[in-house]
């Protein structure tokens, strides 16, 4: 199983930030460049514990779908996401928000697997960490650049 960890300090209150990585809207805003679209579960809005959304996006040249369920949800310190039907063999995303002194410290754990052994294994090391991690962090600054430019 590969682990991504990714912190972001952004100059905003808690509640905006977490807030704004839980908006369906505001994701298929900033994941424009692999045309994800929200299809089916909650498709709008802020998603809550218990819901699922359906995504639908090319990555990798390949137009996958993927649905995630919260799993847990603490307002406004913690989230989860995890895989309930996609192309991994395990996929869960814990978001973690914690105020500091200048703002908000956002933090992705992002921990995943790919299916078909040992192939899936290197493919996680040699492609997939790398993609995820650019992915994050693009999403992130966009969450950052939005907060620290608009008022919310």
């Amino acid at each position: 199983m590969m682990t991504i960890q990714l912190k972001t300090i952004i100059h905003a209150s808690i509640e905006d930030v977490f807030n704004l990585a839980r908006d369906i809207d505001f994701h298929t805003e900033s994941a424009k460049e692999t045309k994800e679209k929200a299809i089916a579960g909650r498709t709008s809005g802020w998603i809550a514990l218990n819901e699922t959304v359906t995504w639908k996006g090319k990555h990798l040249g390949v137009y996958l779908t993927h649905q995630s369920k919260i799993t847990s949800f603490k307002f406004p310190e913690s989230f989860t996401d995890e895989m309930v039907k996609g192309n991994f063999k395990s996929f869960k995303h814990q978001h973690i928000f914690k105020t500091t002194s200048s703002g908000t410290e956002m933090t992705d754990v992002l921990r995943f697997q790919s299916p078909f052994g040992i192939l899936g294994k290197i493919f996680d090391h040699l492609v997939l960490k790398q993609y995820l991690t650019q992915f994050l962090t693009s999403r992130n600054l966009h969450i950052k650049k939005y907060l620290e430019t608009n008022i919310p």
